[in-house]
């Protein structure tokens, strides 16, 4: 069952759920609003020999030292570009700060169930990750359920030994 089924209440109507609503490339994304921490500017970071190409490496997060993922990478689109509205979702993800690189963010979006519909079946990702789309007038968001998107290894990622 979907963290994000909807619930009922006494009267029986169904909650609504918050996404906060990025781009990456030309398409819209929306992660559940109860994952995001903060929202920070793309910075340097640190990065890590060996790590794979979408870890961008680490930073200090005010004391926690925290993987960043860029999202571009991870979903294997184009080459990423850097620019003044680049951004970092810091997420807690199974207990775990993370931060994803994403090109923008745009709000975030209130979707009653009956705006979620379910992944096509035939979905050229096959990916498991999604929770379904979104839809708001002109608007469609993939939903991201970022707990299956990022694997432990990526949530993990530590430092070598000194």
């Amino acid at each position: 069952m979907s963290t994000l089924s909807p619930q009922r209440t006494a009267d029986s109507a169904a909650v609504p759920h918050e996404f906060l609503s990025f781009t990456v490339g030309s398409e819209e994304y929306g992660v559940d609003i109860q994952k995001v921490q903060e929202l920070r500017g793309f910075g340097a970071v640190t990065r890590i020999a060996n790590a794979p190409d979408y870890i961008k490496g680490v930073v200090n997060l005010r004391g926690v030292i925290v993987p960043i993922i860029d999202m571009r990478l991870k979903l294997g689109l184009s080459a990423p570009s850097y620019d003044q509205f680049t951004v970092v979702i810091i997420l807690t993800v199974r207990g775990t700060v993370t931060g994803i690189v994403v090109d923008s963010v745009s709000d975030v979006a209130t979707l009653a169930p009956e705006q979620i519909k379910p992944p096509p079946s035939r979905m050229a990702l096959g990916a498991g990750y999604l929770i379904g789309i979104g839809t708001l007038e002109q608007r469609m968001l993939i939903l991201v359920d970022i707990d299956r998107l990022l694997t432990d290894t990526e949530l993990s990622f530590e430092l070598p030994a000194a």
